[in-house]
């Protein structure tokens, strides 16, 4: 490693601070999630109100988790993250089994609906990066399409290339983290700015809509869920309430990444310190 991952005795280098913990957590919350899922979530429950209902409960939930998972990882400050938390609760076999599903399934399939998600958001700026723009035409195999697309390719090289940097050592890895995540921070709060400078009229969505009435605003759950039928106002809140459960999946899922700073906890200075506060 060009800038030492591994001391001289085989080690993990603890050359990570309180903010640069910070930044991991932040820089894996604030991501295309929060962009890509609210539309949907939109959808489901038609009104304004209804949507900032379901982040903040979300958002409950999320800080419940993380205060668990600091009192964890102050516990067992230790490379591994919730790796090392099953395995000390419930005995190495359902860490190896979370271990497994972790590399092959879970964050495997996390990293490739985010880089899918830059390389969407990639293709608003250049039209050459698309989803059905093909550099290898699909090759149907047993009921299943191989292909490769531009948009497939930017994913790709994507994932390649934040891979190298981070073989490249901790000081690099982290540089390149904090830079994006200072980054993207201030380009969020910029737009929410923006969005309260422009949006702050009598013509704007938020004063023309109902907040917590959304079949004033065209609103109906069975254009939000096949099935649902509801003719009276009590029915109506009862659907309402339901697809509010289905609206929170998206913002659980742009929040769900606030864990992935216990993987480092080898790599952190005074974890048992610095893990809890950077949660």
């Amino acid at each position: 490693m060009s800038d030492g991952v591994k001391d001289s005795s085989g080690k993990l280098v603890r050359g990570l601070s309180r903010l640069d913990a910070t930044m991991i957590v932040v820089g894996s919350m604030i991501g295309s999630g929060i962009f890509i899922t609210s539309a949907e979530s939109s959808r489901l429950v038609g009104a304004p109100g209804w949507l900032l209902a379901a982040w903040t409960l979300a958002g409950v939930l999320t800080i419940t988790g993380a205060l668990c998972c600091a009192e964890l990882a102050a516990m067992w400050p230790r490379a591994g993250g919730q790796y090392v938390f099953l395995r000390q609760a419930y005995g190495p076999s359902i860490g190896f089994l979370f271990g497994w599903s972790l590399f092959l399934v879970i964050q495997t399939g996390t990293i490739a609906a985010v880089a899918v998600a830059f390389a969407n958001f990639m293709g608003v700026l250049t039209d050459r990066v698309a989803s059905d723009r093909y550099l290898i035409v699909p090759y149907v195999i047993g009921g299943y399409a191989i292909s490769l697309s531009t948009q497939q390719l930017v994913a790709v090289v994507m994932i390649l290339f934040l891979t190298v940097v981070n073989t490249r050592g901790l000081q690099t890895g982290k540089f390149i983290q904090n830079t994006f995540t200072f980054t993207k921070t201030a380009a969020l709060l910029g737009l929410i700015v923006i969005g309260l400078f422009f949006g702050w009229n009598d013509q704007s969505a938020a004063y023309t809509s109902s907040w917590w009435k959304p079949w004033e605003n065209g609103w109906k759950p069975d254009a939000a869920q096949l099935g649902f039928e509801a003719a009276t106002e009590g029915t109506l809140i009862l659907a309402l309430v339901m697809l509010l459960g289905r609206a929170m999946v998206g913002p659980l899922f742009a929040q769900s990444a606030w864990n992935n700073v216990t993987f480092t906890a080898g790599e952190v200075r005074d974890p048992g310190r610095n893990l809890p506060r950077a949660l």
